[in-house]
């Protein structure tokens, strides 16, 4: 079972703009099944839980661990998960946490909060992280190997390394520029 996979789920939740059913929809990609079945109450309660679940990012960035933990249990509360065993053939049996049945947004949102829940206790809250991109504000897990990652993808990370060098640039150029006009004007003076 890929625990991690179902994490991801809840970052994918949190960072998809949703505006209407067809962004849903898009969310859901590989798993047409759902994209299928899913409703307008589907996309009610996704878009809702997106707050939830960007809390618990929000906390666990923050080192507030017990409100981190209050919020996932609060979610795993609302979407029970139902393991069952799943397969396309005989040779294919894999695990999934929810089960069929339910509505497609309480199995969409079990396995997001339990992916969460599993992170968490696996690799602790600080592995949760809101991009530094002041112009992003995405969710990520940070999976690297020193807990040191501050973006939620590279091209973040390069446009703000980009601006700060453009804007630390700017500065060491009107540096100069201001230590020289004194001078200047001493010397038109004198």
């Amino acid at each position: 079972m890929d625990f991690d996979a179902y994490a991801r789920t809840a970052v994918d939740t949190v960072n998809t703009p949703l505006a209407e059913l067809a962004d849903l929809r898009e969310l859901f990609g590989e798993q047409a099944w759902m994209a299928e079945e899913a409703t307008e109450r589907d996309f009610t309660a996704i878009k809702r839980a997106q707050k939830r679940l960007r809390d618990v990012f929000e906390h666990g960035s923050a080192g507030r661990d017990a409100a981190a933990v209050e919020e996932l249990n609060a979610l795993l509360e609302a979407y029970p998960i139902r393991p069952r065993i799943s397969g396309h053939d005989a040779h294919d049996w894999h695990m999934h946490v929810t089960g069929r049945g339910s509505a497609v947004s309480s199995e969409y949102l079990a396995g997001a909060a339990w992916g969460l829940a599993v992170w968490l206790c696996e690799h602790g809250s600080s592995r949760f992280g809101i991009c530094a991109d002041e112009r992003c504000g995405n969710v990520y897990l940070d999976t690297s190997s020193n807990c040191c990652r501050r973006f939620c993808s590279e091209r973040c990370a390069t446009r703000s390394h980009v601006a700060a060098h453009r804007a630390r640039k700017r500065a060491a150029e009107s540096e100069p520029a201001a230590e020289a006009e004194p001078v200047r004007e001493r010397l038109t003076v004198a």
